[in-house]
């Protein structure tokens, strides 16, 4: 079930009005309620993948309990290790298990050997990296007491397959979400008002803006040995856009959804083409995700309180696998090298954790500095875009090889229409950039105006959407 059908339409008004009109009254109901309503959501993909999500939370459900029992080191450890072999093997194999068997044979070519064996027609379950690493935090964070185990088998079952964010984040921690299963929800009208704005918000980002882009984002890409370096270059300006729209698009009716529901999970995006260096982009893109890479491999790994030479290690490590995670492709691969490349002069100069700060607050306007760091900034991630959009590596370098040349600097066939159109939306980003979302409007005194602003957006939805495309982050 996608949330820009109408599928989803017609399910999320029954569970809201079920869910605080005929279930208010007990807790436990409620989040029954909630885990059939959640399985349902992910049965309308595959049903038979309802099996994996069981099994994790049975897994790490259990694990939780008996770390709970014991103090013996060796015994927690088996029991992490267990938690970790269930979760990372059912991943490995679904997810990896093609891409090694496929490597082992390229490495045996170039040693003149070949290597028989047949690869295996495996259909990806949709969502598994995401609900995997969620519960995973849950038993390293039990693990490392820092937080309790639950006792109470529903509301964890629940927490693992809660359907707004079940099949592509935010990657919730159980210290943030799962206590709120545990204690009793009352309606919120001023949090229901704001899970409407973001669901609009979100199918705005992903129907009018991802789904446009990729028209043209398709095109280019597939024929880019017949274009000008300038229409490539626009091309990947055209799917840096829609990733953006796509995923954040996706993560704002996620919580949107969960604030109608009384929930609120964590932010996933702020704003990310407003960075000033590659720091900031990582705190502010795929938040949820980044900062479980921080908090369960870079710390653990040293961090930055190592020698350099481990210091530089762990960055590799952390984007290497952080593009991993994304897809059994070696283009992922190149793209988390490419931000760990960018990212190690930022280190050596200290400024990798700079520009915490709103930019230029309380500013109509960027400063040419800012303009300058803003514009460096987001070309990195143009072109590390290419290699995540490219089929293969080939693919990649070749695009970039038909963008860099003197036909960089011709007039570019797309559409000054669509560009325009990305160009205004960035300027509302930034004029919002202090905001949770650019459709915080509070601040605008006269109701009419922010419901016409509602209307307006509601209306570029319905005229204006492009041809239906799927979440480009289900495939991972």
């Amino acid at each position: 079930m996608l949330f820009n059908t109408i599928d989803f339409a017609i399910f999320m008004p029954i569970i809201f009005l079920l869910y605080w009109f005929v279930f208010n009254k007990n807790i436990k109901i409620q989040n029954l309620f909630l885990l059939v309503a959640s399985y349902f959501f992910y049965a309308c993909w595959d049903w038979r993948f309802l099996g994996l999500i069981f099994l994790s939370s049975l897994v790490d459900y259990s694990v939780g309990r008996f770390l709970a029992k014991t103090k013996a080191k060796s015994k927690r450890n088996l029991l992490l290790i267990t938690s970790l072999m269930v979760n990372l093997g059912i991943l490995v194999f679904f997810k990896y298990y093609n891409f090694f068997l496929e490597s082992f044979q390229e490495v045996f070519l170039l040693f003149g050997r070949s290597l028989e064996s047949s690869t295996l027609d495996i259909l990806l379950p949709v969502g598994i990296s995401f609900y995997t690493f969620q519960t995973l935090s849950y038993t390293i964070d039990v693990y490392r007491e820092r937080i309790e185990p639950t006792n109470n088998m529903l509301s964890f079952f629940a927490f693992v397959s809660f359907f707004p964010q079940l099949v592509a984040g935010p990657i919730e921690r159980a210290s943030n979400l799962l206590p709120q299963f545990e204690r009793k929800r009352t309606f919120d009208y001023t949090k229901s008002v704001d899970g409407l704005r973001l669901i609009l918000l979100g199918l705005f980002k992903k129907m009018v803006i991802a789904d446009n882009c990729a028209l043209a984002v398709n095109d280019i890409f597939t024929h880019y040995t017949e274009y000008s370096g300038s229409t490539l270059f626009f091309g990947a300006f055209f799917f840096a856009f829609q990733i953006y729209g796509d995923f954040s698009g996706y993560s704002d009716i996620a919580i949107g959804s969960a604030r109608l529901l009384g929930f609120d999970l964590m932010q996933n995006f702020n704003a990310p083409y407003l960075s000033r260096n590659l720091g900031e982009f990582w705190r502010r893109w795929h938040i949820s995700l980044s900062t479980w890479f921080r908090d369960y491999v870079y710390i653990p790994l040293g961090g930055n309180q190592v020698s350099r030479p481990k210091w530089i290690r762990n960055i590799f490590v952390v984007f290497l696998l952080s593009g991993f995670w994304h897809g059994a492709n070696w283009t992922f691969i190149i793209w988390g090298l490419i931000h760990a490349l960018f990212f190690l002069p930022l280190m050596f100069q200290k400024t990798h954790a700079s520009f915490k700060d709103v930019a230029d607050k309380g500013k109509w306007f960027p400063s040419f500095k800012t303009t300058l760091q803003i514009g460096f900034t987001f070309f990195i991630v143009l072109l590390a875009w290419v290699f995540f959009r490219a089929e293969n590596i080939t693919h990649a370098f070749l695009y970039l090889q038909g963008m860099f040349n003197f036909s960089l600097f011709s007039f570019p066939t797309v559409s000054r229409g669509l560009v325009l159109f990305l160009m205004v939306y960035m300027v509302f980003e930034w004029l919002q950039r202090d905001k949770k979302h650019v459709l915080e409007i509070d601040f605008i005194a006269s109701k009419p105006i922010r419901i016409a602003i509602y209307y307006g957006l509601a209306f570029a939805i319905f005229y204006f959407a492009g041809d239906t495309q799927p979440f480009i982050y289900f495939q991972f």
